[in-house]
Order: C-alpha cells, then sequence, then structure tokens
C-alpha cells in the first residue's frame, strides 16, 4: 500500500460526540419516550411539524397527543425492531387527527424510544417502490468491480438526481480514493483522488457501519435543538440510529469548502466490515422523500451483495488458476532434474500468473537468477535475516529494504520481492522480484494543511485540488491473489523437491505410516464416539417421562458432544478454549439478556481428551439451571468463576443467584451422575455440588495435565507405561482354550473403561445379564488393586486408557489365569490378541448382546 504524506494525530474530529450532538435538521421532527411512553425528549419544531398549538411537555403521554391508531401502529413497529441497530419504518401515517401524513422512522437508543417523522411524498411514493425492480436487474449480469461501481454511480445519479454520485473505496492504510463518478458538467471531477484517513475520523466510520444511511439536507440550514438536553441521569440522548441527526459544524464547514450544498451518503459493507461509500452531493440544498431514500438503501445492499460475489469469484478464479499451475509444475518438473537448472522454465511459466521483473532460486548452495534480480553476494547478505524467519511462510514486500537493511545495496534493480521457502533444513528459496518504480499518488488537497496552529482549533481543508505526492524505492505492491498463488507454488515447489530427492521415498514412507496411524486414530475415535452416544441414549431413557421428553434430552446431550468435537477437530484435534463451551449452552437460554451470565478468570485450552467430558457436565449444569435454577425465570443470574491453584489445577466456580428457592432433587437421574461422576471417573478430579436453598453452588476441579494456558504452554503427557514381558503365543493359545472351556456365568466381572458413560452402560449390561457383581474402574492402577482384592471371573479391558495402555492388566490377568477380552476401536488389535492373552477382541462400539454372547455358557465373541 502506497504510503501517505506525514500524519498529525487530527483528534479533535475523533473527540467530538457526534452521536450525541443534541440537533436534528429542521425538515423532520423527533421525539424520546420512556418505557411508559411517556415523553423524555423533543424536538423544538415538534408542534410546528405537526401543526399543533403546544409543545409538549416531558413527562406528557403520547397518547394524549397522537391518535390511538398512531400510537398503536408505532408500538407494533417497536415490538418489531430486530435488533440492537434496526430501525422500522412507517409511511403515510396520520399522526394527528386531521392532520398531514408522515413517514416515521422508530428505533431503540439505550431505554428509550425514538420516533422520527417528516411529511410523506404521497404522489411519489408508489414511484419510488416501482424503481427496485428495473435497476436491480440492470447489475445482475455485472461481473467486473470497475464496471460494477460505474455503472451503480449511473443508476444512482439518474434515481435521486444529484448533481455528482461517487463510490469511495476504503484502501488499507485506511485512507480513501474514488473509483467511480458520476457528475454534472459544472462539478469539479474528484474521480482517483486520494483522501486521508482523518476526512473520515473513526468514531463517523463506526457509525456507518451501524447506521448506513446518511443525509444532509441543506449546510446552511440551522439545527433544531432536542430539549431537554439532557436527561435526570445527566446523558445526552444517543443519536447514532437517527435519521435526522443533524452534522457536526466542523462537517458542514469540510463540505462548504468543496462548494457542496447537500450530501447523501450510503454505506457499503462486506462481511460486517466498512468497504466504501457512495458519496452523493448537489450544488445547492436538496431532500428527497424518505420512501425514495429507503430505496436508494436498499440499492446499495443490493450492491453490496453483488460485490461480494464478484469479490467470491475472483478467489475461485485464483484458487483455479493455483491448481492448474500445480498440475503444470508437477508434470513439466517430474523429470528428476533441479529447480535451479530449471529457473527459465519456473520464470517463464509463472509470468502468466504473477507480473514479476526478475527471479532467483537458491537449492543445495547453487544460486541462479533471471532478469532483474540480486547478484549471489548480494542475496546471501539476506542469508541471516532469513534464516530467523518462519520456514513455512512467505515473506512479501514491496519495499524489502524497510524489512532487511541488506537489501538496500540492490534496491536500485530489485525492491519488492515474494521470497517463498522451499525447505527446512538447509534453507532453499525461490524469490520473485519486482524493480522500483516511481510513482504519483493523487490526493484530494494536501493533507498537511489540515493540521491546526499550535493551540488552535482544527480547521477543515479550503483546498481539494489534486495535489501529487510521488513515492521512490518501491516496486507495485503484490495483491491478495498473487500472495494466495504464491502460496500454492510454495507447496507446489516443496512437493517437487521431495520427489526429486533421496529423502522422498523416506518421506512418503513416513507419510504414510502417519495417515494409516490417523486413519487408525480416527476409527478409534469414531468407534468410541458411537460407543458413547449409544450409552448416552441407553442411560437418558430413565431420565423421560414421554418421547417428546427423551427427543429433547438426548438431543442435547449429543449437540453438546458435537459442539465440543466442533471446537477441538476446528484446530485439528488441539486443546480448545473452555469459554466457547460456557458461551454455547448458556447463549441458549439467555441470548437476549447476557448480563444474567458472568464468566470470569482466566480462560483455559482444555485437551480433547477431557473437552467432550466437560462439554456434558456444562450441558447438564446449564440444563437444570434453565429448568429449576437461576436461568428459569427473567431475574435469576449466573457466575462461573476459573482460577488455577497452586498445583496448576482448574477450579470452577459456579455460583446461581436470584432464581427460585432451590431444592435437593427427589431422584439422581442420569444427567446427576453426569455432573457429580464424570469428573471424578474420567480426569480424576473433584466434584461438589451443593443444593442451597438460595441458588446452586459446585465447584470442580480439572487436573493440570489437561489444561493448557493460552499462551500455549503445557504441562505435557505422561509416557504411556511398557509390559517389561509378553506372554508367548503358546502360553496364549493355552489360556485360551482353558478359558473357553468356562461353564457358568461369571460370579464377578471386572470392567476397565476409561470413559465412565461406556462404563456405566457395560456395568448395567452384565447386570441385566445376571451377572451379581461387577467392578468398574477406570485405569491400570485401580484395575491392578481390584483384581489383588478380590479376584474377578472374567474382565472386559478397554486397551486405550487415555494416556494409558492396559498391557499391565493384561499381563496380570493372563498370569492369574483370568478369562478377559480386549475392548477397543483399533481393528489392528486382533493381530495381538493371542500375545497379550485375551480370549478375543470387543470392537467398539458394542452392545449388551455382545457381552452376552461373551461371558455365558457357549457364548461365542464378534471379535
Amino acid at each position: 500500500m502506497l504510503d501517505q504524506p506525514k500524519r498529525y494525530d487530527l483528534t479533535e474530529c475523533d473527540r467530538e460526540p457526534i452521536h450525541q450532538i443534541g440537533f436534528v435538521q429542521e425538515f423532520g421532527a423527533l421525539v424520546a419516550l420512556n418505557g411508559d411512553w411517556m415523553v423524555a425528549h423533543v424536538s423544538t419544531n415538534f408542534a410546528e411539524m405537526l401543526g399543533i398549538e403546544n409543545q409538549p411537555d416531558p413527562g406528557e403521554r403520547l397518547v394524549n397527543i397522537f391518535t390511538p391508531q398512531a400510537v398503536d401502529h408505532l408500538k407494533t413497529a417497536c415490538r418489531n425492531i430486530a435488533g440492537d441497530d434496526s430501525v422500522e419504518r412507517l409511511f403515510g401515517l396520520r399522526l394527528v387527527q386531521g392532520g398531514e401524513l408522515f413517514d416515521c422512522a422508530v428505533h431503540m437508543s439505550d431505554a428509550k424510544v425514538v420516533i422520527e417523522f417528516e411529511p410523506h411524498a404521497e404522489r411519489e411514493f408508489a414511484d419510488h417502490l416501482s424503481l427496485v425492480g428495473p435497476i436491480m436487474s440492470q447489475l445482475e449480469s455485472i461481473r467486473d468491480m470497475t464496471k460494477l461501481c460505474n455503472r451503480a454511480v449511473t443508476l444512482v445519479q439518474q434515481m435521486l438526481d444529484y448533481d455528482r454520485v461517487m463510490v469511495y473505496k476504503f484502501h488499507k492504510d485506511e485512507s480513501g480514493e474514488v473509483v467511480a463518478e458520476a457528475k454534472r458538467d459544472h462539478m469539479e471531477a474528484f474521480l482517483g483522488l486520494r483522501y486521508p484517513r482523518a476526512d473520515i475520523p473513526q468514531q463517523a466510520r463506526e457509525l456507518f457501519r451501524r447506521n448506513r444511511f446518511r443525509v444532509i439536507a441543506d449546510v446552511d440550514a440551522q439545527p433544531v435543538p432536542i430539549e431537554p438536553t439532557t436527561d435526570l441521569q445527566g446523558q445526552p440522548l444517543d443519536l447514532s440510529l437517527s435519521v435526522l441527526r443533524a452534522s457536526s459544524p466542523i462537517h458542514l464547514e469540510y463540505l462548504r469548502n468543496m462548494r457542496v450544498g447537500a450530501s447523501l451518503t450510503i454505506a457499503i459493507v462486506l462481511h460486517g466490515k466498512l468497504w466504501g461509500l457512495f458519496a452523493c452531493h448537489h450544488n445547492s440544498p436538496k431532500l428527497i422523500p424518505y420512501s425514495l431514500r429507503t430505496v436508494a438503501e436498499m440499492f446499495s445492499q443490493m450492491f453490496s451483495l453483488m460485490l461480494d460475489r464478484i469479490v467470491i469469484e475472483g478467489a475461485e478464479s485464483q484458487r483455479s488458476k493455483g491448481r492448474k499451475l500445480h498440475d503444470q509444475l508437477m508434470l513439466r518438473l517430474a523429470g528428476g532434474t533441479s529447480l535451479a537448472e530449471n529457473l527459465t522454465l519456473l520464470d517463464s511459466m509463472l509470468e502468466d500468473v504473477i507480473q514479476h521483473d526478475g527471479a532467483s532460486v537458491l537449492m543445495d548452495g547453487n544460486y541462479q537468477s533471471r532478469g532483474q534480480a540480486p547478484t549471489h553476494e548480494e542475496f546471501m547478505a539476506l542469508a541471516p535475516a532469513l534464516g530467523s524467519a518462519p520456514t513455512s511462510q512467505i515473506i512479501a514486500s514491496s519495499e524489502l529494504a524497510e524489512r532487511i537493511p541488506a537489501a538496500k545495496q540492490f534496491a536500485d534493480k530489485a525492491a519488492g520481492a515474494i521470497i517463498l521457502p522451499i525447505s527446512r533444513s538447509p534453507r532453499d528459496y525461490m524469490v520473485l522480484w519486482r524493480k522500483p518504480l516511481t510513482q504519483k499518488v493523487r490526493w484530494a488537497g494536501d493533507p498537511e494543511k489540515a493540521v491546526p496552529q499550535a493551540g488552535g482549533r482544527l480547521e477543515p481543508r479550503a483546498s481539494f485540488a489534486a495535489w501529487e505526492q510521488t513515492v521512490e524505492g518501491k516496486s507495485e505492491d503484490w495483491s491478495e491473489g498473487d500472495l494466495q498463488i504464491a502460496e500454492s507454488i510454495r507447496v507446489t515447489l516443496l512437493e517437487v523437491i521431495l520427489r526429486m530427492t533421496d529423502e522422498s521415498a523416506r518421506e512418503r514412507k513416513r507419510a504414510q505410516e502417519q495417515q494409516e496411524l490417523l486413519i487408525a486414530e480416527l476409527n478409534h475415535r469414531v468407534r468410541n464416539i458411537l460407543n458413547l452416544i449409544r450409552g448416552l441414549v441407553s442411560q437418558s431413557q430413565d431420565d423421560a417421562m414421554n418421547v417428546n421428553d427423551f427427543a429433547k434430552i438426548i438431543g442435547g446431550r449429543i449437540s453438546a458432544l458435537a459442539s465440543a468435537h466442533d471446537n477441538i477437530t476446528r484446530q485439528q484435534w488441539a486443546p480448545a478454549p473452555l469459554s466457547k463451551l460456557f458461551e454455547s449452552e448458556v447463549g441458549a437460554y439467555i441470548n437476549e439478556k447476557k448480563s444474567r451470565f458472568v464468566l470470569d478468570g482466566e480462560d483455559v485450552l482444555v485437551k480433547p481428551e477431557a473437552y467432550t467430558v466437560m462439554a456434558l457436565v456444562i450441558h447438564e449444569m446449564v440444563t437444570n439451571s434453565a429448568k429449576y435454577g437461576s436461568l428459569c425465570d427473567s431475574a435469576g443470574e449466573l457466575e462461573v468463576t476459573l482460577s488455577r491453584n497452586d498445583f496448576g489445577d482448574l477450579d470452577i466456580h459456579w455460583r446461581e443467584r436470584g432464581g427460585p428457592p432451590v431444592k435437593p432433587p427427589k431422584r439422581r437421574g442420569f444427567g446427576s451422575t453426569i455432573i457429580e461422576r464424570s469428573i471424578p471417573h474420567e480426569l480424576k478430579g473433584d466434584a461438589d455440588v451443593r443444593y442451597k436453598l438460595s441458588g446452586l453452588e459446585a465447584d470442580f476441579t480439572i487436573p493440570q495435565r489437561f489444561i493448557v494456558a493460552k499462551d500455549g504452554s503445557s504441562n505435557g503427557f505422561k509416557p504411556k507405561p511398557r509390559a517389561d514381558a509378553q506372554p508367548s503365543a503358546a502360553d496364549a493359545e493355552a489360556a485360551v482354550v482353558a478359558n473357553m472351556a468356562a461353564s457358568k456365568l461369571p460370579e464377578h466381572v471386572l470392567v476397565v473403561e476409561d470413559s465412565m458413560i461406556i462404563a456405566l452402560d457395560t456395568e448395567e449390561s452384565l447386570r441385566r445379564i445376571g451377572v451379581p457383581s461387577v467392578s468398574v474402574e477406570s485405569n491400570v492402577d485401580g484395575a491392578l488393586r481390584s483384581i489383588e482384592k478380590r479376584k474377578p471371573d472374567f474382565a472386559i479391558v478397554d486397551f486405550n486408557l487415555g494416556d494409558q495402555s492396559s498391557e499391565p492388566v493384561a499381563k496380570e490377568l493372563s498370569k492369574r489365569g483370568i478369562r478377559f477380552v480386549l475392548a477397543t476401536g483399533y481393528a489392528e488389535m486382533r493381530d495381538q490378541i493371542a500375545e497379550l492373552g485375551a480370549e478375543s477382541l470387543l470392537p467398539k462400539p458394542y452392545s449388551g448382546e455382545d457381552i452376552e454372547k461373551l461371558i455365558k455358557p457357549g457364548g461365542d465373541a464378534r471379535g
């Protein structure tokens, strides 16, 4: 982006409270009402605009001024307000008995209802509405941004009849440029001129994002005061969404200096950000009817959609070029020769997609260059700086010497560069160069003249004549499309290099092994999730009174799991913010009154193995609160505090206040079990729930090994224990034969499973079959102690216990001659059944019927 001249901090405009200016324009009137629809503020032209005798006093009811029918329409409009920045419009409304028709705008300002009204253009109203279709159809087929802007300004001028209509686009440095213009001959041309960022203060930009339409009917008109100027708390009326809001004196003076008598501005917003403006100027005072202004605002919204379509199509075109270039490079560089030897070929291929003036390749110490590029010695002077940069990111600059001083020695021939790192060690690079250009930037007047004298008032500049700035030592800027293509080239060249070196075979083998590992891990996780969901369905049945209740309960629990899964997979199965769980669950119940929920303390990242556990616990806590606790009415509050104790564990303090009196539950459902047992069982943390009359309180402790600070620090994982010895195949075979000879139902079964829900479901299935005694453990130490305490007749052992392997448990069971099966989602574990001494494999997800087949006499295993 081109530099502007030295900027001064023009803070006077930014400090001016333009949204609390206290005046409206004279072409309409305003009344602000409190919650009882009594007058709180009113413009001094209110009675005159309505044609009534007396100006209302603060505290007077609106129904005593407007007709009952008009008040009903206005209240309906108020109820229809969709969001904080929404404005409801009413056209052709008769406000007083026997009075004229008015167009009204209704919006909320803090706790006040603001009603603005102006005379209705009854004869032109239908014509205004009929403009929408024909105007939009003229833009539909345009696929070029410049053509779209040029056509749009012509249509807006024809529709609104202003002397000058411009599209004003914001650049990355927040300066603006007139990129399209339609004007009458007597108006000065502004097309192609740049305007400093100070010409549109930051608060004005924010107002345009919220209130996208701004009209100034007469720059010389006297503004109409609003009385009283402040409310009883001393606060002026916030006019951020006002249609009639008067303008800042500094801005009006700015317009007069441009010889503008009236203006109209419509914001162009893309993805919530201010992309630019439609700016309309007129030589003399001008006001178009509210209905026509509404049509113009609809036009701007449709223009934004069409502009977004062009941006998306351009991005897709760039991706298509990248894919095509990838295929071409892979085909032409497959012969085994080095990139340096193919520089001429590379350069010619890249020239069609990224404009550049030279290219260089450094690979294995061999340097080759073409066109406007530094020598080997000049390039190697950059090596220390390049070596400190990330190995997987491109470096792009239009003035490389500003970032790497060593580049100054060749800045006269190569000023701009896109540097592509194409290996990690040793460092290899491909670079595209651009030569320096002497560029001239045309500003609308000298921005320096807007600087106030010491101690003086900021004066808007009086001259907008084209003022040129010469910029040297920089190349043409790299576009977003150039950077996207460059990144795809970098990835392609990495793949080419892998193919052309001896390392490529080893890399492919490692990649294949990694892929197989990922697939196996995915299979395990999918099966574990399916088993978890099956357990949820089974365990949730007793909590429901009917089918609808059951659908809501199980749907909420599965939705909580899905939301948690989305959070941890969004970053490739990485730790995810705990706050996201609270926001998604609590937000579903108090979306419109978020102040009722407070999340305080240090947000942390929770590792995936604990994240789904926390998702279920938080879901059950929020659901209970919404049914019986502080979130079930309109007054209760919920406060959750996160803190780290001296051991690095995460303490979660849940406090509910202001809701109905709390009573302990008469029956313990599955939801209570999740809340009280999930964290202790699966995470080895603590859970303490207290049913106090004033509100539910709960304290949870999550061990530090599952927590990652937001700065990325981690306590790491414990290493998986390894068995010292493996049973022989002969011993395993003998154990299998002996175990299969069992002739009666086991008296005591050990279940080793780290997922509490799967463990509970397995325990219930065993008891339903008729097993009199079941012991459940979630880790190796607990399982070994349980075996020592009471020898089981049969065991179901999950092979993967989070950060542990159950091999020591399998070894102990095998040594004692106890029948057991391995429950796992890893299909390749079949090859280790005999080696570990297991009777068979129980693939996840499994059901009660699968368990019954394993342990009943004559039963057979699925594995």
